[in-house]
């Protein structure tokens, strides 16, 4: 199986148009076990495209709940079932997620009846199982420990994700503000996947967007990591090396490689990975 992160989405932000990356999600595979770190829209398919089984799946991390973190757990779930899942499934994240499940199952009420009645298919409720996170004390995903700490994020609780197993360390920021206590958090990890933005990109990505007032804004100058200071949390933290994800902007042709890499050159020496959709880095 191997070691490696594959980062199935990587556009920061919900929406999707001609020509985008898919919004965030990933796949990490570390010491045996597989887990699926956020769920947004696309990652059935990102999935599958790594070759993975979906009726495979048995854990699942979510940073946070916003859309683009979470919008597709539910269908994957349930496609997962559609394609042979009987065995139990863990999602881990913030409360909250239990309550959207019970929603999803019963917009999906009379589809998930039909299967049961029609196909013998076994129960898909009794088969997912929910755990609020609590940050500091760690979890096991078999082979793996896992801590979360609090981040950065207003106005939503927002979680970082350690995972460590086989002697290898993977730190997942999910959507943080710069926080310097995740360098701390991230000490000698073998590989730091951060959200970064440009900041000289953000007033074309306003003008994109379109339906948004200057709260928009306003949110991400305080709710998310400027690609520099991602660089300097890597830095300090003293990582193996630094990955860029949930990018803002990740779709803009006038902002690609180079300019995220000016970014980040005062700040971050070693090696790097800009994020791309279905990029397979190891670890």
């Amino acid at each position: 199986m191997g070691d490696f992160v594959a980062l199935l989405g990587t556009k920061g932000g919900p929406a999707i148009r001609p020509g985008s990356t898919n919004p965030t999600s990933s796949l990490l595979s570390l010491a045996g076990q597989r887990v699926v770190v956020d769920c947004g829209l696309g990652v059935t398919r990102g999935l599958v495209d790594q070759g993975m089984q979906l009726k495979d799946i048995d854990q699942i991390v979510i940073t946070h709940l916003h859309s683009d973190h979470y919008l597709e757990l539910g269908p994957l779930l349930h496609t997962a079932w559609t394609a042979g899942l009987k065995t139990p499934v863990d999602v881990w994240g913030p409360e909250g997620l239990a309550d959207y499940w019970g929603h999803f199952l019963a917009s999906m009420r009379f589809d998930i009846d039909i299967r049961l009645a029609d196909e013998g298919r076994p129960d898909l409720e009794s088969l997912i199982r929910f755990h609020v996170v609590t940050p500091g004390e760690a979890f096991r995903l078999g082979p793996l420990s896992v801590t979360a700490l609090a981040v950065e994020h207003p106005p939503v609780p927002a979680f970082a994700y350690r995972f460590e197993g086989g002697g290898k360390v993977v730190v997942f920021s999910g959507d943080t503000a710069h926080f310097p206590p995740l360098a701390d958090f991230a000490k000698g990890a073998d590989l730091l996947i951060h959200e970064a933005m440009l900041g000289e990109a953000l007033p074309a990505l306003m003008a994109r967007i379109g339906n948004g007032d200057d709260r928009l804004m306003k949110h991400w100058l305080r709710a998310h990591t400027l690609a520099a200071d991602a660089a300097r949390i890597a830095t300090a933290a003293g990582v193996k090396a630094l990955a860029l994800h949930h990018l803002i902007p990740s779709d803009d042709p006038a902002y690609g490689e180079a300019e995220w890499r000016t970014g980040i050159r005062d700040e971050w020496q070693g090696p790097f990975h800009l994020g791309r959709d279905g990029l397979r880095i190891d670890v």
